[in-house]
């Protein structure tokens, strides 16, 4: 299978996570973690039922990729994630040695949406902390931006 259509193929599993969560009154965020071509975690952000402001989609995503994995090593994974991963995911990826980012959208379209998103792009946290995860963007963007559209819609969005 061609990169490209493996990556839409992870992404859009992200996606319908994050649509999943959406209904549940979360933020229209979903991640997908996949190592060997083998999804291994696949969660949405769980910040508001949890009252747990690190629990964005890829945070909840990669502890549950360790836990199953019994290893805080993610090294080789993939991490398939519908936003820009904010300073935190980043690296929270990085020191659980994913191998790769692949996003949709991007922080600014967080930003755009009302979220208190820190302006610092992935590309610039990869070169000041001179890590090696290779990024992946604009992956699906339009599907990634509509989820914010549908998001505001729902009668219990609310941004932190």
């Amino acid at each position: 299978m061609p990169e490209s259509t493996k990556n839409e193929y992870f992404m859009n599993k992200a996606i319908n996570c994050a649509q999943k969560g959406i209904r549940k009154g979360q933020t229209p965020f979903g991640a997908c973690i996949v190592k060997n071509n083998l999804i291994i975690a696949l969660a949405h952000n769980k910040v508001w039922v949890s009252t747990d402001i690190t629990a964005h989609a890829e945070i909840v995503a990669i502890r549950l990729a360790c836990k199953r994995n019994k290893s805080i090593s993610l090294a080789g994974a993939t991490l398939y994630s519908t936003c820009e991963p904010c300073p935190m995911c980043f690296s929270a990826a990085h020191w659980a040695g994913i191998k790769t980012i692949v996003y949709g959208a991007g922080i600014k379209d967080a930003k755009k949406a009302g979220f208190n998103e820190l302006a610092i792009s992935n590309l610039k946290m990869k070169k000041n902390g001179a890590s090696n995860i290779k990024l992946i963007k604009n992956v699906l963007i339009k599907e990634n931006i509509e989820l914010f559209t549908s998001w505001a819609k729902f009668s219990k969005s609310k941004v932190y």
